[in-house]
């Protein structure tokens, strides 16, 4: 695998990890960037840095940041979210290669929805059992903490990516074991 394919990959993968943890800041990130020409989007991403997208993108951002420090907003925002992240986050990816061919842009398409699956159940997973508790501290810790690691993950990926592509598959491996141990446990109780 060329240098480059492993760069484009890595920033692909790290949109779509970062789409299921907070899409719309995503979004505005990919067109603040591309706008002030510290990183060039491809064609198929370039309407990300039209005033009206980083516009909606920024207010959406902002309403996520502040609704997910309060645990029930957390709650709802994760379950609508569940139907928008996944799919924008496999967009994202899959249009980072169109000029790869329709065989490279449908396994970014399918690579990308996974990652941000995972992501997003990740994330969603955890506040589940972090909204169980009555303190609000364990909840906006947690969010900054998330945001944090976005912007960490997105620096991560476009400094060092084959480090990120390798996180990232750890990761991946983990959330696929505790999901495997929850389905367990699930047919366990309903059994």
């Amino acid at each position: 695998m060329s240098a480059e394919l492993i760069a484009h990959s890595a920033i692909a993968a790290a949109v779509a990890w970062g789409a299921g943890l907070r899409l719309y800041a995503v979004v505005f990130a990919l067109g603040l960037l591309h706008r002030l020409s510290i990183f060039p989007l491809p064609p198929s991403l370039e309407m990300l840095s039209h005033p009206l997208v980083m516009g909606l993108a920024g207010l959406l951002a902002l309403a996520e940041f502040f609704g997910d420090k309060v645990p029930w907003i957390d709650s709802i925002s994760d379950s609508i979210h569940t139907f928008i992240r996944i799919p924008a986050g496999a967009a994202l990816a899959a249009a980072f290669f169109t000029d790869g061919g329709m065989a490279m842009q449908t396994a970014a398409l399918l690579l990308g929805g996974t990652v941000a699956a995972g992501t997003h159940i990740a994330k969603a997973g955890s506040r589940v059992m972090l909204n169980a508790s009555p303190e609000p501290v364990t909840n906006v810790s947690a969010s900054l903490g998330e945001e944090a690691l976005l912007v960490s993950g997105g620096w991560l990926a476009l400094h060092y990516p084959l480090i990120f592509l390798t996180l990232l598959t750890l990761f991946m491996l983990t959330v696929a074991y505790f999901l495997r141990r929850l389905w367990h446990a699930f047919r366990r109780r309903t059994s």
